[in-house]
C-alpha cells in the first residue's frame, strides 16, 4: 500500500553506507517489516530519516532501548502532506498490513470514534427521527450525517423535531382511542398517533416534511414559510405575517443546529482538497456513500492563487491560468493538458476510478469516522477544504477551483522562504 520500499540490510561500514541517509526529511508513514510470520510496525513521523536513524541506530550491549536492528528486513514509506491523508495512510496500511477483520483492533489503533447519524425509522406505521451511532448500509437512504457526537445529533434531533409536530416515544405504536397521550401533545408537539388522534397518512405527510427539510438544510421549510408570510401580507392579515415570521426565525436559530457538512447518506458526495507532499500541487481526495478514494494529485503550475484581502474581488474571486502550461502526461492524471478546467475534469474521472467498488459497512463507517475527524476540526487546526455536490449530483467546478487556489496560497505561504 505505500508508495515506496527498500530491502534493509545492517549496515557495518562507513555511515556513508548506511541506506537510512538516502532517506526524505519529509513526513511520512512508514512500515518496518519483520519477515512474514511476524507484524510489521507502522507508524507515522514528521521526520523520516530522523526517526528511523534512531530508531536502528546500534546500541550499546546495556542500553534497554528496543533493538529492533538485527530484525528489520524492509522499510516501506509514503510522504504525506496532511494529516488527513496521514490517517487515510495510516488506516489503510494498517488493515492491508494485518488483514484483520477485527475492526474494533483498528479502531483502538487509531483512536476512531464513530459518528453519529440521524435516522428516519419507518419500519412503523408512524415514522419517527432518531439519532444512532450505528451505520446501517440499507438505510442509507433515510440517514444523514455525519454528525461528530452522539451529543450533536441529539440536539440537531431536538431543535428539527421542535419545528414540526412529529412523533418522539420510541415504541412500536399500536393505536386504540384510549390510549394516553404523552406531554408533548398538550404543549402542541405531537400530533398523538398513538391515541388516533390523527391518521397514518397525515403523520406520514409530517414525517416526509421532517425528512425534506433535513435533506435541504432547512431549504425547503424557509421558502415554504416565506410564501406563508407573503401570502399573509397580501392578505392583509398582519399579524398571521407576524406569527409566521416568528416561526420563521425560530426555525432560523434551530438550523443552526445542523452542520454544513451533513447530508443525506445516499446522496453524499464531495471532494476534500488538501496540501500535498510535491510543492506546486494539492491532493484532492473523493468522499462518496462508498468511502474515501484518492489522493489524486492537482497540479497549480500557472495558477493565480486566491487572495481574499486582495481587495480586488475582480482578479482573486475566480482562479484562472496566468499562462498555458502544459503539463507531462503521466499514469495518474492521464494525458497533458493545459487549463485548469481540464486539469479539474481529468482529476476529477481519476478520483472517480479510484472510488472503493465493494467496500464492506466497517470500512465505509471508518472512513466516515475520518472524515469527521477532520472536518470537526477547530478551524485553526483544519488543514483543507471540502467541496460538497449540489442538488444535481455534480461538484461545482469554480468552488472546487477556489478551494484549491485557497489552499495551494496557505501552503505556499507556510514554506520558509529557504526551501520554497
Amino acid at each position: 500500500m505505500l508508495a515506496h520500499t527498500l530491502p534493509f540490510v545492517q549496515a557495518n561500514g562507513p555511515a556513508s553506507a548506511n541506506p537510512l541517509a538516502d532517506l526524505s526529511e519529509a513526513p511520512a508513514v512508514f512500515s518496518l517489516g519483520f519477515g512474514e510470520r511476524r507484524e510489521p510496525y507502522i507508524a507515522r513521523t514528521s521526520n523520516l530519516r530522523r526517526r528511523l536513524q534512531r530508531m536502528l541506530a546500534p546500541e550499546e550491549a546495556l542500553s534497554r532501548r528496543l533493538q529492533l536492528l538485527p530484525f528489520v528486513q524492509e522499510i516501506a514509506w509514503s510522504p504525506y502532506g496532511s494529516e488527513f491523508e496521514a490517517s487515510l495512510l495510516l488506516y489503510r496500511e494498517i488493515v492491508s498490513a494485518f488483514a484483520t477483520k477485527d475492526t474494533a483492533a483498528v479502531r483502538k489503533r487509531l483512536r476512531l470514534r464513530p459518528p453519529a447519524y440521524l435516522r428516519m425509522a419507518m419500519e412503523n406505521d408512524f415514522p419517527r427521527l432518531f439519532a444512532t451511532n450505528r451505520y446501517v448500509r440499507s438505510a442509507a437512504e433515510r440517514s444523514f450525517g455525519p454528525f461528530p457526537t452522539r451529543a450533536a445529533a441529539e440536539r440537531a434531533c431536538d431543535a428539527v423535531l421542535d419545528l414540526f409536530q412529529l412523533r418522539r416515544c420510541v415504541e412500536d405504536l399500536h393505536p386504540y382511542p384510549e390510549h394516553p397521550a404523552c406531554p408533548y401533545f398538550e404543549m402542541k408537539k405531537c400530533l398523538a398517533p398513538c391515541n388516533q388522534t390523527c391518521t397514518p397518512d397525515r403523520h406520514r405527510a409530517e414525517a416526509d416534511a421532517v425528512f425534506e427539510t433535513l435533506r435541504t438544510h432547512g431549504a425547503s421549510l424557509l421558502a415554504s414559510l416565506e410564501r406563508e408570510r407573503a401570502a399573509a401580507s397580501e392578505a392583509l392579515e398582519f399579524e398571521a405575517a407576524a406569527a409566521i415570521h416568528q416561526r420563521y426565525e425560530k426555525a432560523e436559530t434551530a438550523l443552526r443546529e445542523l452542520p454544513e457538512s451533513m447530508r443525506l447518506l445516499s446522496e453524499l458526495s464531495a471532494v476534500i482538497v488538501q496540501p500535498s507532499a510535491e510543492p506546486g500541487e494539492v491532493a484532492l481526495f473523493r468522499l462518496t456513500r462508498q468511502g474515501l478514494g484518492g489522493p489524486v494529485p492537482y497540479a497549480t503550475v500557472g495558477m493565480r492563487l486566491h487572495n481574499e484581502q486582495s481587495g480586488s474581488s475582480s482578479l482573486y474571486s475566480h482562479p484562472m491560468a496566468l499562462a498555458a502550461v502544459p503539463l507531462e502526461a503521466s499514469p495518474t492524471t492521464g494525458p497533458a493538458v493545459d487549463t485548469l478546467e481540464e486539469r479539474l475534469q481529468t482529476v476529477l474521472h481519476a478520483l472517480e476510478s479510484m472510488s472503493p467498488s465493494r467496500p464492506s459497512t466497517p470500512q465505509v463507517e471508518d472512513h466516515l469516522a475520518l472524515f469527521t475527524r477532520w472536518c470537526f476540526r477547530p478551524l485553526a487546526k483544519r488543514a483543507g477544504e471540502a467541496v460538497f455536490a449540489g442538488a444535481d449530483g455534480a461538484i461545482p467546478h469554480k468552488p472546487l477551483l477556489r478551494a484549491i487556489s485557497r489552499v495551494a496560497r496557505v501552503a505556499t505561504a507556510a514554506v520558509p522562504a529557504s526551501t520554497a
